[in-house]
């Protein structure tokens, strides 16, 4: 009886370190059937992104009962998360137990880093070209758009090497909200396109001036941040590219490391001391601040837009702690304003691989489904985005709402419209940053190192060559990067430190078997003592 126990038991560590040990079972590679099986059940799951938007999560839902209604063999289980990076952290736990989704909303940048386990995203090349079931194609229960029909700079930023990942979904830009108001009354006029930097940091140092009651004259109150950046590691991006400083290639190298990169420390260190500029992270949600006329500059995404100005339709602070002025919309500050350079950013959708490829072409016609028009335009309609196809760019129904029309007659937030036409007018001017396993690290260092000297200034500890040299080593080991080479770095090529679920996940299995091994051990030890001890009474 012992033997069979200890066998089975064995049998069952074996299964289990297979499929639950950090690169699960192994999937062959997906192949595209010849055609979809209708007559089989699928049960997908879907992990989407949403903040507080009540709007956008009805999207969702009503996008998954159209779908259904066409697709009735294939059920739609949405898991709504508040933030990308605890979609991003889930989905490495489930890489680690086999357990990913089937379609998940994230950023090229941790797709990357999905990728470094073997068959776990599903290349989307041959689909799209598919001529039953890619995009436009003929055997779809739903006007699909053609690939032509996506805008190209949008689907590029889906391309890992050689084979696109994902499919954009939603696109958006950094903009910046401005209180015009408060800028012409203090002597200031706005230019008619364009902010550059050395505007911004003369008119926010302005904006310091206090009355003898040691209020500040511009607003009279006893707070003014006048600049405020939402996103640190897009402002040293866009900074760097702007002025033509290296960052990273496709391949990995980093050379963010360079005197661009120490200027802008030393830029963020000067107006900090002054408390002309301040971050997100250190003082708290711009739009808070612009909204109560406590800040002339803030800079967020455009999908945040319905959060900028005293007429926004959200509102994180009372009603009666906002003041009344007027908002303009500008690009992101720039150095030369006939040479722009702007960040594209916005969710994408990828597939994840599973052993039926028949349940991984359901994956691919609900992503799919994501890009049709009525999708797009009422996801677009819900905050400062733009549909990633020229295709919904282009109906009647979007060119109304770009108009000031809504679908029910009513008129759209102006300052949400602004934003989206930031992005339109100027998408030629976008870019994208370097796709590679460890580029949402180097990301989240790039921010990082602006939050510390910021945060080291308000501590008043000096910002010098020595403060500096101590910084890019700290930041190297924080967040992986070996240096190599002269003034380079490349990114730790492994999947890096597991989330803590993960790790509890992998800790209490580890346990549990100990635990079960243990047991067994001493059961046998117990029988073989209680054997000798028949032999010997024998």
């Amino acid at each position: 009886m012992m033997k069979r126990i200890t066998r089975f038991v064995l049998l069952c560590m074996a299964t289990c370190l297979l499929t639950a040990c950090h690169g699960s079972k192994e999937i062959d590679e997906f192949k595209t059937p010849e055609s979809f099986d209708t007559s089989k059940k699928y049960e997908i799951t879907f992990w989407a992104k949403n903040d507080t938007n009540k709007n956008q999560t009805m999207i969702y839902e009503k996008s998954i009962e159209d779908f259904q209604k066409l697709y009735p063999n294939i059920t739609v289980n949405l898991r709504l998360y508040t933030d990308y990076g605890k979609i991003y952290n889930d989905v490495i736990t489930n890489i680690a137990t086999g357990t990913t989704p089937n379609v998940c909303i994230t950023y090229p940048d941790h797709i990357a880093t999905y990728m470094t386990g073997k068959n776990t995203v599903v290349p989307l090349d041959d689909l799209f070209a598919n001529k039953k079931y890619g995009l436009g194609g003929s055997e779809l229960l739903f006007d699909s758009p053609k690939q032509e029909e996506i805008v190209p700079q949008f689907l590029d930023e889906c391309r890992i090497a050689d084979n696109h990942y994902a499919i954009p979904y939603m696109r958006s830009t950094e903009a910046c909200y401005v209180n015009k108001t408060y800028v012409e009354a203090m002597g200031y006029t706005l230019p008619e396109e364009v902010l550059t930097w050395d505007f911004i940091w003369e008119v926010s140092e302005a904006a310091m001036k206090k009355n003898a009651d040691g209020t500040f004259a511009v607003n009279g109150q006893t707070v003014m941040i006048p600049f405020i950046y939402k996103s640190t590691d897009n402002m040293m991006i866009q900074i760097l590219r702007q002025k033509g400083a290296g960052y990273a290639t496709g391949d990995g190298r980093i050379n963010i490391f360079n005197e661009t990169m120490e200027d802008v420390l030393k830029t963020v260190a000067e107006h900090t001391q002054t408390g002309a500029f301040s971050t997100f992270k250190m003082s708290g949600y711009p739009a808070n601040f612009l909204n109560a006329g406590q800040c002339l500059f803030a800079v967020d995404s455009t999908a945040g837009s319905t959060w900028m100005g005293s007429e926004a339709p959200l509102l994180d602070i009372s009603a009666d702690k906002v003041v009344k002025f007027e908002t303009v919309v500008y690009p992101v500050p720039q150095y030369d304003p006939e040479n722009r350079k702007m960040i594209s950013q916005g969710p994408s959708v990828c597939i994840f691989q599973k052993p039926d490829d028949q349940e991984v072409l359901a994956s691919w016609l609900f992503a799919q489904f994501l890009l049709t028009d009525e999708v797009q335009i009422a996801y677009a309609e819900t905050e400062g985005y733009v549909p990633v196809t020229n295709k919904a760019q282009q109906t009647e129904e979007y060119k109304e709402y770009l108009n000031g029309r809504n679908k029910d007659g009513s008129e759209p937030y102006a300052v949400k419209i602004a934003a989206s036409k930031v992005l339109l007018t100027y998408v030629e001017d976008t870019f994208v940053t370097p796709v590679f396993n460890g580029s949402a690290s180097l990301r989240d260092a790039a921010g990082q190192m602006i939050e510390t000297v910021h945060k080291s200034v308000r501590r008043k500890q000096t910002v010098d060559e020595e403060f500096l040299q101590k910084l890019y080593s700290d930041t190297m080991a924080l967040y992986h990067l070996n240096p190599e080479g002269t003034g380079t770095a490349n990114v730790k090529a492994d999947l890096g430190k597991l989330p803590g679920t993960a790790v509890a996940l992998l800790a209490t299995l580890g346990l549990t078997w100990a635990g079960i091994i243990a047991y067994v051990v001493c059961s046998f030890l117990y029988e073989r003592r209680k054997q000798s001890k028949k032999t010997i009474d024998f």
